[in-house]
């Protein structure tokens, strides 16, 4: 009889071990599913209004390097001086409002060095979240810093979280600005491992293509596979291009939104 109890209250123990297991793993993908929409590849685009593109429509071996960065000092630095150790000269940086203003610096090698800048936003939230006002006050409040920093133009828009619906493209062509997306994700978000960054990109790279890169300091591995990158992109005959210039004079890609 004593066996017998030991027994299922073993059972018992085990059991209610695996249910708390279950419920703090449910409770961490809650809290950090909005992490996770920093990479979901939301490309699409009604086809009767204004566009998100994540490609363009070309024969010509030509592609955009594009970089992400909304927080960290640490990272940037290595990823420019790689891109000028390549001979790299032409690439997208969509900036953190918030990040450029506290790092005025690192805006000012940026486009020193001749490359594109285009608007990461101001607060890092979806945006289709936020009523039609919020989201012009965000879209607004990035121009404002972007401009002061640069004395440039800014005419792109890579949403934070890649997150947007129809109101936002609305909005944001309203605004002046194009939506930017990608068609190629490195995944070095995940610090999976240079050669796996390396992988995900020339596996996948297309002429038109949009690559989707960070140089936020949460990305520890870029800096390491962007050499490989570059090097094994050019062996395969493409050319490095600004998204403005890719998507000028050609046909942008779209898809249809839910």
């Amino acid at each position: 009889m004593n066996v017998f109890w030991v027994l299922n209250g073993q059972k018992i123990k085990r059991l209610l071990i695996l249910t708390m297991a279950a419920l703090f793993t449910a409770g961490i993908i809650y809290v950090e599913k909005d992490s996770m929409s920093v990479f979901s590849k939301m490309t699409v685009q009604n086809t009767d209004g204004p566009e998100a593109i994540y490609k363009v429509e070309t024969n010509e071996k030509k592609l955009s390097l594009t970089f992400d960065i909304s927080w960290g000092s640490e990272r940037p630095g290595p990823i420019l001086d790689v891109l000028e150790a390549k001979g790299v000269k032409k690439a997208t940086f969509f900036l953190s409002a918030p990040w450029a203003e506290h790092h005025p610096e690192i805006v000012q090698r940026i486009k020193e060095m001749g490359f594109e800048i285009g608007s990461h936003g101001h607060k890092h939230i979806n945006y289709s979240r936020l009523k039609d006002d919020e989201i012009r006050e965000q879209i607004l409040k990035a121009d404002k810093t972007l401009k002061s920093l640069t004395g440039m133009d800014i005419k792109l828009l890579r949403t934070p979280n890649g997150d947007f619906d129809k109101r936002v493209l609305r909005i944001s062509q309203e605004l002046g600005y194009t939506v930017i997306q990608w068609d190629t994700d490195s995944k070095d978000w995940m610090n999976p491992g240079v050669d796996n960054i390396v992988q995900n990109v020339v596996s996948q790279a297309h002429p038109g293509d949009i690559i989707l890169l960070h140089a936020s300091d949460s990305s520890k591995q870029t800096h390491e596979a962007l050499p490989k990158i570059i090097d094994q992109l050019k062996s395969n005959g493409y050319d490095f291009v600004t998204v403005s210039e890719l998507i000028s004079g050609v046909n942008s890609k779209v898809k249809q939104l839910n």
